[in-house]
């Protein structure tokens, strides 16, 4: 989880100027469930994204 709050400090909300918390909080969710989930690759994760990882794990597992 440090990780992953370290990356989303880093690469979305240091570049960012919010007007209020509603702004914040739909930029965030933008951010995981638009790119970070579906299309960031992941060292941990043999380089794939984690949907791609789960796809991968159900089809084999």
């Amino acid at each position: 989880m440090e990780s992953f709050f370290q990356l989303l400090k880093r690469e979305r909300i240091k570049r960012r100027i919010y007007s209020n918390h509603d702004e914040a909080r739909a930029d965030v969710f933008q951010y995981t469930g638009m790119f970070y989930n579906p299309t960031r690759r992941h060292g941990s994760n043999s380089e794939l994204s984690p949907i791609e990882f789960e796809r991968q794990y159900a089809l084999n597992g």
